[in-house]
């Protein structure tokens, strides 16, 4: 990019890149797995953002071709890396939540409780025993 002219165009690209960083970093204190796999969204979200912006610097000549593509391929990879971490946060937050399912359905069953015995006292249909 040049050193003068297009500061929006520069500035925006630069929120949009440091963005993507920020929201997984901001994502790391979500209270919920599903939270955090919404921030790492948005900053998938902000890799299309700067992609746009690096197509845009290229067709306005700001940027060659020979800039472009290597940054281009990079902002691809990153937002694979992404998509493939957000899959794996909603896979563990699916498996963190099958379990506590599992719970809630085995407590609404009516719970049946087995007669314990004491050491040396028979019960009732044991063998030996006066009932």
């Amino acid at each position: 990019m040049p050193r003068t002219g297009y500061t929006d165009l520069k500035s925006q690209m630069t929120r949009a890149a440091q963005s993507i960083v920020d929201n997984i970093v901001e994502g790391c204190g979500a209270a919920s797995r599903f939270e955090f796999a919404r921030y790492v969204d948005i900053s998938i979200k902000s890799t299309s953002e700067v992609d746009y912006q690096l197509e845009l610097a290229r067709d306005l000549g700001v940027m060659s071709q020979d800039v472009w593509k290597p940054l281009a391929k990079e902002v691809i990879e990153i937002r694979k890396m992404l998509s493939a971490l957000r899959r794996s946060i909603l896979a563990a937050a699916a498996r963190d939540k099958t379990p506590r399912q599992a719970k809630q359905r085995d407590s609404s069953k009516p719970r049946q409780y087995a007669a314990t015995k004491r050491p040396g006292k028979r019960m009732p249909g044991d063998p030996g025993s006066d009932d």
